[in-house]
């Protein structure tokens, strides 16, 4: 009863079954596995740094990854050149960053931002940078680009207006060299309000995270589909068999093999 299992159309079926259901699986645990990645990225990007961990050099601490970012950085040089970065939200309200330019010993400049202000970017309100040689501590951030939260990409910002903090919108402004990463300090003066630390980009629990779940559930359903419609063939094919042994089911001409003669009196008017 079973030899249809090795005609060439069941030869098919099989095939498809035998390599679409691993490939499901596979895909699915894919897609497990990156959601636990997000995961573990997103508890190691929101924990609090062990109190071990001081403030280090920042050319030690580059480039900027997954476990550098927020990492107190320490650096030593000269407020240069100084910027405000508008419409810039904390704690539900609108404002700006006062970001100035330190040249450190290396010739090169890290953007620091020194605090927020509220209301609209005004630099008369923005208080001047120390002079003379200082030490910043700040926490380490990724350069910001078009795509980055709260940014603004769209241009037509007046002089002395920043919209995206990083070294590719600062090159062509300053005439110095720029480190690829930027401070945020976490203890400003002069009435700023500090700008905490933002965990690096594709480590939150966002939408992106949760596609990877859902595609994870969709594979393993695939896989199941597959194998329910394989059974729900070979039990038609089999209940059909049985039916026709028994005389409730005559052949049709599809399944008639064309060597037998056909019956008495068929094609007769």
């Amino acid at each position: 009863m079973h030899r249809f299992l090795l005609t060439p159309r069941w030869w098919g079926i099989n095939v498809f079954v035998a390599l679409g259901v691993p490939f499901c699986l596979f895909m699915g645990t894919w897609q497990l596995g990156r959601f636990e990645d997000r995961v573990d990225t997103h508890e190691e990007a929101t924990s609090a740094r062990p109190a071990e961990q001081g403030a280090a050099p920042l050319d030690s601490l580059l480039p900027v990854d997954k476990r550098t970012s927020g990492r107190l950085a320490s650096v030593s040089g000269e407020y240069a050149d100084q910027l405000l970065v508008p419409e810039r939200r904390l704690d539900g309200k609108s404002g700006f960053y006062v970001l100035t330019l330190l040249k450190t010993d290396t010739g090169k400049a890290v953007p620091v931002v020194r605090g927020w202000l509220p209301g609209a970017a005004d630099a008369g309100r923005a208080p001047a940078p120390p002079t003379g040689r200082v030490e910043v501590t700040g926490a380490l951030q990724a350069s910001e680009n078009s795509t980055s939260k709260g940014v603004h990409s769209a241009g037509g910002l007046p002089a002395g207006q920043l919209g995206v903090i990083g070294a590719a919108s600062l090159v062509n402004i300053v005439p110095y060299g720029l480190y690829d990463a930027w401070l945020t300090v976490q203890t400003p003066a002069d009435g700023l309000t500090p700008v905490p630390a933002q965990a690096p980009a594709n480590t939150g629990l966002d939408l992106k995270a949760f596609q990877n779940l859902g595609y994870t559930g969709e594979w393993f359903v695939f896989a199941a589909f597959v194998l329910f419609m394989w059974f729900r063939l070979y039990r038609r094919e089999v209940e059909t068999l049985r039916d026709t042994e028994a005389g409730l089911l005559t052949e049709t001409p599809a399944e008639q093999d064309p060597a037998e003669p056909a019956p008495a009196g068929a094609g007769s008017a």
